[in-house]
């Protein structure tokens, strides 16, 4: 395995004050439920190339996904670069000013329930690291995974 260089390090310590700073802020909010880092920062697997794969449990998701600034207001000068809809998940993809995307998963939290629907199943089982599990609805479903 190659050695992993300086410009890659940095970005791994951007990555975590970015997470970080989303645990701060999730805590705040009464109503965020859950998030979770999925992709491949959560297999540990990023490169330079690789964007930042957040999903956040709300009931107040559609909120979110209206306000175009929170994430704005959580890391000034990012942009919002793309809106999609997959299924019940609301996409909202940034660009940092350090040229870091990070793409923000906006849900009902629901999306966690048991039995998982195969689309959560897929994400998480493609592995996953939970940053905000207060009332541990990601835990349940880390659970339900391994039990098969």
């Amino acid at each position: 395995m190659s050695p992993v260089s300086a410009r890659l390090k940095g970005r791994y310590r951007q990555v975590e004050r970015l997470l970080a700073d989303v645990v701060a802020w999730a805590r705040d909010r009464g109503d965020v439920e859950a998030v979770a880092l999925v992709g491949s920062y959560a297999r540990g697997r990023a490169g330079m190339a690789s964007d930042v794969d957040l999903t956040v449990l709300t009931p107040a998701f559609a909120e979110l996904a209206a306000d175009g600034e929170w994430f704005e207001r959580l890391r000034p000068g990012s942009r919002l670069i793309r809106s999609a809809a997959w299924g019940p998940l609301l996409e909202r993809r940034y660009r940092l000013r350090s040229g870091l995307q990070v793409e923000v998963g906006l849900v009902s939290s629901s999306w966690a329930q048991l039995p998982l629907d195969p689309g959560t199943r897929r994400v998480l089982g493609d592995g996953h690291r939970v940053l905000h599990d207060p009332r541990g609805l990601l835990a349940r479903a880390g659970e339900a995974l391994t039990a098969g």
